[in-house]
């Protein structure tokens, strides 16, 4: 398959089961994991790991293949997503039944006149991106959202409010998504009831083709990825594939930012802290004074140059805002990061585990070019994986430069053994 291509990125319709239930505009597609699981000769009788799990990609599309798989994700509302997208059990059926009386109930409230319109409180409003959503969608989402969590038979409720999170972001708000989160033409009125009647009628006509599937082990741990060993046991993953975060200023809890608050996840400053605090420090803006991961490569030169590239370049062009002050810093903290994770991880896997990243190159920090495949492959070999090649997965446009860069696949194999070296990126013993 030719991965330079730019659209491979796209999901295929054959694949769509599932996978578009609610998905991230950036998640990478179902048929990578098809090649990856086929490369590695995976099957029924072993286990896959994706370790920065998004909305579930990789446990969905092994489920759908019969293989068990297990995920680790940090931010409640992806965690939320894959963990009901790999849920199979509901009756088709009974479940547009429910959500029909639901309907009913909803447009009857959203038709009484005279009412305020409903808002949330001032505390959640505030963590969203302005402008994301006009007062009267939102009137009528919290409408919606009520009748769901007041009726009396919950065990549909997981997929009715997930069916409510995928038409918040694609029919009632005012997202746009380009692949950058943003606020685009405001919409006075929106559909409500109906766009989310349309998102329910989706699942339930793809559950009968997974249903067969359901009792495939599959789950998704809600946990930072940098402190796995609680979660997973011990020699217990034949394969990882899997795509963490990019090295850039992408702030990921903004891309899934209106769900999270109407679904109660976030609902204040310091539970949008809470969460940043459990994400691999990939951008400035979840950045803390206490972190200290990028102790893990103080002694890696590749690093510590484009760091100082960094930083000089700054100064050179008198960049003074705080962010840009922390641009440095967080290219070391990232790779310091996945360095944590990659030590943890080797105690999970079974001798002869294939590892499959999917990483970008970045240049989001003043133009500096960061060849992040690489860096992470001499990383793990200073742990002692093998790294087996790097294939290249398709070129992108980059947001902030328009520059085309590389986005790769690093194949990694463990070879079962703790080297008898001494990690050579950092001073601390591991």
């Amino acid at each position: 398959m030719d991965y330079s291509r730019p659209e491979i990125n796209h999901v295929r319709l054959d694949d769509l089961a599932a996978h578009d239930w609610y998905r991230f505009v950036l998640s990478f597609p179902p048929h990578l994991v098809q090649d990856y699981l086929a490369k590695f000769q995976i099957n029924s009788q072993q286990q896959v790991l994706d370790p920065f799990c998004g909305t579930g990609t990789t446990v969905v599309e092994c489920k759908k293949l019969g293989i068990p798989s297990v995920g680790i994700e940090a931010n409640p509302m992806a965690w939320f997503a894959g963990t009901t997208k790999r849920d199979w059990t509901p009756d088709p059926h009974t479940l547009l039944e429910i959500a029909l009386e639901i309907a009913t109930r909803a447009q009857a409230a959203i038709s009484i006149h005279g009412e305020p319109l409903r808002t949330l409180p001032e505390e959640s409003y505030r963590l969203l991106l302005k402008n994301s959503i006009s007062p009267l969608p939102l009137h009528k989402t919290l409408i919606l959202l009520e009748a769901i969590e007041g009726y009396p038979e919950q065990s549909y409720s997981c997929h009715l409010k997930l069916a409510l999170a995928k038409a918040l972001v694609t029919s009632i708000s005012n997202l746009r998504f380009g692949p950058e989160v943003g606020v685009g033409k405001q919409k006075e009125d929106a559909p409500v009831v109906e766009a989310w009647l349309e998102e329910v009628s989706r699942i339930a006509n793809d559950l009968p083709q997974l249903a067969p599937l359901m009792s495939v082990p599959s789950k998704i741990y809600r946990a930072d990825s940098r402190q796995i060993l609680p979660a997973l046991s011990p020699k217990s993953i034949d394969a990882v594939i899997t795509s963490p975060p990019y090295p850039n200023e992408k702030d990921y809890t903004r891309t899934t930012r209106l769900e999270s608050v109407l679904l109660g996840f976030i609902k204040n400053k310091a539970d949008l802290r809470a969460l940043k605090q459990n994400l691999i420090r990939s951008n400035t803006r979840n950045i803390y004074k206490l972190d200290a991961d990028d102790r893990w490569v103080n002694k890696h030169t590749g690093i510590q140059a484009i760091a100082k590239e960094i930083e000089d370049r700054r100064i050179e062009l008198g960049k003074t805002s705080g962010f840009e002050r922390l641009y440095h810093r967080a290219v070391k903290l990232y790779f310091g990061g996945m360095a944590k994770h990659l030590a943890d991880l080797r105690y999970v896997l079974r001798p002869g585990a294939h590892l499959a990243y999917v990483v970008g190159d970045q240049r989001s920090y003043l133009r500096v070019m960061i060849r992040t495949g690489h860096l992470l492959a001499e990383i793990a070999s200073g742990l002692g994986y093998e790294v087996c090649g790097i294939d290249l997965f398709r070129t992108r446009a980059a947001t902030i430069t328009k520059e085309h860069v590389r986005e790769e696949v690093v194949m990694l194999r463990w070879p079962g053994e703790l080297p008898n070296y001494p990690y050579p990126f950092s001073d601390q013993a591991l």
